[in-house]
């Protein structure tokens, strides 16, 4: 839902308003960092200010998309919908320099337990095989338009599984499956992923203490070439970024040699619904992760929002979780700087040496 909302006129914005630090001596990063292209609010002209600031302290921009259902049900071509309102942030992107890391999502991103509201709306499913292969269409057209460094097939693999109904996981495993079989005949240079919820991934997020791994996940997506992350540890339980382990990142790849994507994440700045938090809190998160990722093979390491996000102007469904992720930007909504852009500005800061 976040993403259909700020995205708005997306492309019309891009076509209307179309370095490495540190010397010999400084530390190095073996990861690509960046952001998505998530505005503050849902305003076109707020697209390109948000862009340029962020990129000055990012070397990948993040294109994050849920499946277009009801234009590809519709019948339109996959390919003219990539062309028309996902080619030009890309161009925008490559143009700046940036490496580039896709991500699609096939199923409800603030609800693992149902599917995308607009397939639901127009009373299909994925577990339609027409939906299906709509859905290849449309990973064929992303990866021969697009041509993404990284390409991630599905989100939340292991949240989807616990929570969606086993046929719904199922049509995942079956589709992604069938689409990185395509892709990977044609020749793509794109390294293909899902991504794992980290918490999930430790028992926590719904309140238990018990590692549970990403074994099934690795078995039934065996094409990964890497493991995206979420990971949003003030929703599981952690109260202070310095308990986190340090091998909170590196647990999930043991015995692999998998590195893992950061695809999103963050820790809130302000206390909510019974989260305490700050903008030191915050601050020290991003230290911390610094940490984690220090203790990982990491090929991509993003923020999802630069920026918190105005919701004044949006109206919500009962029982919305947006808010909890309102609050993760490294700058407010007004693109004031927050003491956690440092910490973020002293990794980047580093050479990178892949």
């Amino acid at each position: 839902m976040i993403r259909r909302c700020w995205t708005l006129g997306l492309s019309a914005a891009l076509l209307a308003g179309c370095g490495d630090a540190g010397g010999p001596s400084a530390p190095t990063r073996s990861f690509r960092m960046g952001f998505s292209a998530i505005p503050p609010a849902p305003d076109p002209a707020l697209l390109i200010p948000t862009m340029t600031l962020w990129m000055q302290r990012a070397d990948a921009g993040l294109v994050q998309l849920s499946i277009p259902w009801d234009v590809l049900l519709a019948d339109t071509a996959a390919a003219v919908e990539v062309r028309l309102a996902r080619l030009p942030l890309v161009d925008f992107f490559r143009a700046h320099g940036l490496k580039i890391f896709v991500a699609l999502d096939v199923t409800d991103g603030l609800n693992r337990a149902a599917e995308d509201p607009v397939l639901v709306s127009l009373g299909r499913s994925i577990t339609d095989t027409a939906v299906q292969r709509r859905y290849r269409e449309y990973v064929a057209a992303v990866d021969t338009i697009l041509h993404p460094d990284y390409l991630s097939l599905a989100a939340e693999t292991n949240l989807v599984r616990l929570t969606a109904p086993a046929p719904v996981y199922d049509a995942v495993v079956t589709m992604t499956n069938d689409a990185a079989r395509e892709t990977n005949a044609r020749g793509t240079t794109a390294r293909l992923l899902v991504s794992v919820q980290v918490e999930t991934a430790w028992g926590r997020l719904q309140g238990g203490t018990t590692y549970l791994g990403v074994a099934r996940d690795l078995a039934d997506f065996p094409f990964v070439e890497a493991l995206g992350l979420s990971s949003y540890p003030y929703l599981a339980g952690f109260t202070d970024p310095d308990s986190l382990p340090l091998d909170y990142y590196r647990r999930l790849v043991q015995g692999t040699t998998l590195p893992v994507v950061v695809l999103e994440g963050g820790w809130t700045s302000i206390s909510l619904n019974g989260i305490v938090s700050d903008p030191a809190k915050q601050a020290r998160y991003i230290r911390r992760h610094a940490e984690l990722v220090g203790q990982t093979p990491v090929a991509g390491l993003f923020q999802i929002t630069f920026t918190d996000l105005d919701l004044s102007g949006i109206t919500l469904p009962p029982g919305s979780i947006l808010p909890l992720f309102a609050h993760l930007g490294l700058v407010d909504s007004a693109l004031g700087p927050k003491p956690a852009l440092a910490g973020w500005d002293s990794v980047f800061e580093r050479s990178y040496r892949p």
